[in-house]
């Protein structure tokens, strides 16, 4: 009799593939856009600055665990992800609200419009994804 094991579905076959491109293009994107701005403008809006390496950071973390895989990763991405969504809705909203507070975009202005809103489905597609890939008997 042979026992039955649990392995954690491949994070990156498949869709979660694209996912990890989409990431990784969004952590160059942040990352570079973040990096340049603070070197050279930070005075002018630290904050738009500072949540747009935020965002990199957070993209970087979410490309890392997908490519990891595992359930440890598949939950980190997940936690990750959440945050994610929750950053885009708030500096979202508050670009739309106060935009006197951002007086340059961030990565998550206006949902990730100047990102084609890449920043807000990018988060609830990931979800969805790791939601689907929990760890499967086999």
């Amino acid at each position: 009799m042979t026992a039955v094991e649990e392995k954690p579905a491949r994070l990156v076959g498949g869709p979660g593939l694209v996912l990890v491109w989409f990431y990784g293009v969004m952590v160059v994107g942040a990352v570079s856009r973040s990096a340049y701005q603070i070197a050279t403008e930070f005075d002018r809006a630290p904050l738009a600055y500072t949540l747009s390496a935020v965002a990199g950071v957070v993209y970087g973390f979410i490309t890392y665990s997908l490519v990891r895989g595992g359930e440890t990763a598949r939950r980190a991405a997940q936690v990750c992800c959440a945050a994610e969504l929750a950053g885009v809705l708030i500096v979202g909203t508050w670009t739309l609200i106060e935009p006197s507070a951002f007086p340059d975009a961030t990565v998550w202005s206006d949902y990730g419009m100047g990102y084609v809103f890449i920043p807000v489905l990018l988060p609830l597609t990931a979800l969805y994804w790791l939601r689907k890939s929990r760890t499967v008997t086999r």
